[in-house]
């Protein structure tokens, strides 16, 4: 059973179940899934993934990213980094289920996660990094608010092809909040 802690309209955002350890396990081994992140050269058996699940699921602030209409999980998004003096996270976001893939359920578990950050966290900067031949998830940060702001050159080498890492973020006066100042506002209106 998820916990909903922040709704969106098609998904909604829970703590991380590490019992969900053998989908992702399937998720991380499928080059169609892993070739845009880090762990795409490695072999990830599901003790692994159980490891790396409890240690997401202990940290704070990281999120599954359930399927309001079934329950399903698709994937995780969250801040692996955080900058409370600056003000400043890092963003990561996974969505392993491929036939969830261009449905907008990334967008909107972004949004909400952003406005987490924003509003709950007070954020000012938060920003994420992409390697350029991902152009569906470039397109979705796009759509979500974040500019690129810079580029590590050539920073990712698959066979002959190079790649570079783009950087992105969004500040705090950028991002229109859709959920968290709406159950503020009820709570006001009571």
């Amino acid at each position: 059973m998820y916990l909903k802690k922040l709704i969106g309209n098609k998904v909604y955002l829970s703590p991380i179940d590490r019992n969900d350890y053998v989908k992702y396990t399937q998720w991380v081994n499928d080059m169609d899934v892993a070739i845009g992140m880090t762990f795409a050269n490695m072999l990830i058996d599901e003790e692994a993934e159980k490891n790396s699940l409890d240690r997401l699921s202990k940290a704070p602030f990281n999120f599954a990213i359930i399927l309001k209409e079934t329950n399903q999980v698709i994937g995780n998004v969250g801040f692996p980094k955080l900058d409370y003096i600056n003000k400043l996270g890092e963003v990561g976001i996974f969505i392993g289920d491929k036939e969830s893939w261009g449905n907008g359920y990334g967008n909107e578990a972004l949004s909400l996660l952003l406005d987490f950050g924003f509003n709950l966290l007070n954020l000012n900067n938060i920003y994420l990094k992409v390697y350029s031949f991902n152009r569906q998830a470039i397109k979705c940060y796009s759509k979500v608010g974040f500019k690129e702001v810079g580029r590590l050159r050539e920073a990712k080498i698959i066979g002959c092809n190079k790649y570079d890492e783009v950087c992105m973020d969004i500040l705090a006066n950028e991002f229109k909040s859709p959920y968290i100042l709406s159950v503020l506002e009820k709570k006001l209106n009571l």
